[in-house]
């Protein structure tokens, strides 16, 4: 956001800043994938694409974050991006947006594509989580299967809070779909990505390490 690394709290109160970009790519290179979220875009506030395209050329990038036209995940996969992140455009008041997904698997290939199934207070929330849907991550995941290769999954309630997350409700979307599965939001010790990962579930973790609640060393070698 603004071009900084930034960690907020709950998608709106901005919590703390990182190193520059570039620093925390290096701090972060023991790592199979970075996730990288534009902000700006994601709040409708511009775009930080010249820090994405250079994270991209560089490391290993999932990219998300304002994605909300086939022609802006088609600019990211340019950049460099390895996989687009994709939630708000993904929906409708009424659940799954078909039409979007499908001409977006067609112009990018399903391989590239992960949706995000973003929850608070039970509903999927889209727009930078300020907006609610009437329909659950569970009541929707299996419809969306043929049109990404894995789902990134923020338990929002929780996002930015420390205080751990909720493994039930990553069991049940476990349960429900049989694609990958990235964990964000309130994952705070190495108990809860090892929980997650007894589940086949990746875990996508920020102000654990920002705060040195996680030592990056520990994960590293976890991670081998």
């Amino acid at each position: 956001m603004d071009g900084k690394v930034v960690q907020l709290v709950q998608g709106r109160e901005k919590a703390l800043e990182g190193d520059t970009p570039s620093a925390m790519r290096e701090k972060f290179a023991a790592f199979p994938q970075i996730q990288v979220i534009d902000l700006d875009a994601a709040m409708g506030k511009g775009a930080n694409d010249g820090l994405v395209e250079m994270l991209a050329g560089t490391a290993v990038v999932r990219v998300g974050g304002g994605v909300r036209t086939v022609e802006r995940a088609e600019a990211l996969v340019k950049q460099g991006a390895f996989k687009v992140i994709v939630g708000t455009a993904a929906f409708r008041a009424t659940g799954p947006n078909f039409g979007f997904l499908k001409e977006l698997v067609d112009e990018i290939g399903r391989d590239r594509v992960v949706l995000a199934l973003d929850s608070k207070d039970g509903r999927i929330v889209v727009k930078g989580w300020r907006q609610a849907m009437d329909f659950t991550a569970e009541e929707v995941i299996r419809q969306l299967e043929q049109y990404c290769s894995g789902f990134l999954c923020t338990y929002v309630d929780k996002e930015g809070m420390m205080q751990g997350t909720d493994l039930d409700w990553f069991r049940r979307l476990r349960a429900a779909t049989n694609l990958e599965i990235t964990a964000a939001g309130g994952i705070t010790t190495l108990e809860d990505i090892q929980a997650l990962d007894a589940m086949k579930i990746h875990s996508a973790v920020g102000m654990a390490i920002y705060t040195g609640r996680l030592d990056l060393a520990e994960l590293a070698l976890m991670n081998a």
